[in-house]
């Protein structure tokens, strides 16, 4: 027996996995996704924010993608969030519409 009792692999159990509960994730249309004209730190310039979307990464960076597609701007997505140049709310409100999100305008 090892010194302090301790033993690798002595049990069935310890060769078992933690199961954490499966997060089922929220679908689209119930999502509270916001759109917001945002000034602030960024030199007086107007970009346009979106929160609350529940997505991974590689969907962030496609969302963004069509996005800027779209609207004909440039963007970046960082921390969860979309932010485009320029205020684009009402063509993102639409575009999210059509992805089959309920986005709300959110600010000014």
């Amino acid at each position: 027996m090892p010194k302090g009792g301790w033993q690798e692999f002595s049990s069935a159990d310890s060769l078992q996995r933690p199961s954490g509960p499966a997060a089922e994730p929220t679908p689209k249309a119930q999502q509270m996704v916001r759109v917001q004209p945002t000034r602030g730190g960024k030199g007086g310039k107007t970009v346009t924010v979106i929160r609350g979307l529940e997505i991974d990464g590689a969907g962030l960076k496609t969302l963004l993608k069509k996005l800027k597609t779209r609207i004909g701007s440039g963007g970046t997505a960082k921390d969860g969030l979309i932010e485009l140049q320029g205020d684009q709310v009402d063509l993102t409100l639409e575009l999210l519409a059509k992805e089959g999100y309920r986005p709300k305008r959110a600010g000014g």
